[in-house]
């Protein structure tokens, strides 16, 4: 049994949409395989109305231990350098390169925060 949030992820779609569709808490292999082959209107609708500008989720992954995370990206997030777990420390990720300045963002996902290396002007 696979749970919701992995349904969406799987079919591609906000959770919001599997709840308000009806997809259950949790879900066999073969009730999500049947739900490929023959998508409900809705899910067709979905699909058609993607301009694929913006994924619907993306994955994290720790560029320090490895970790991974599926989310769904926000708006506000520039395009990162690295992304570190929150208890790393800032010495364990490389150095910006010479004529670059830092940020940080914090609250990426559960527990990431999103790392941007750009030339001044540019930050």
């Amino acid at each position: 049994m696979i749970t919701r949030r992995e349904v969406a992820l799987r079919l591609d779609i906000p959770l919001e949409m599997a709840t308000r569709h009806g997809i259950p808490t949790r879900m066999g292999e073969a009730q999500l395989a049947r739900l490929e082959e023959d998508p409900p209107a809705w899910l067709l609708q979905s699909r058609a109305n993607r301009t694929g500008k913006k994924p619907v989720w993306v994955q994290l992954t720790c560029d320090v231990c490895g970790f991974t995370e599926a989310v769904r990206p926000k708006k506000w997030w520039p395009v990162f350098t690295y992304i570190s777990c929150a208890h790393h420390g800032f010495d364990e990720v490389p150095e910006p390169a010479p004529g670059l300045g830092r940020t940080e963002c914090d609250g990426i996902g559960s527990q990431f925060i999103g790392i941007s290396d750009a030339a001044p002007s540019e930050s």
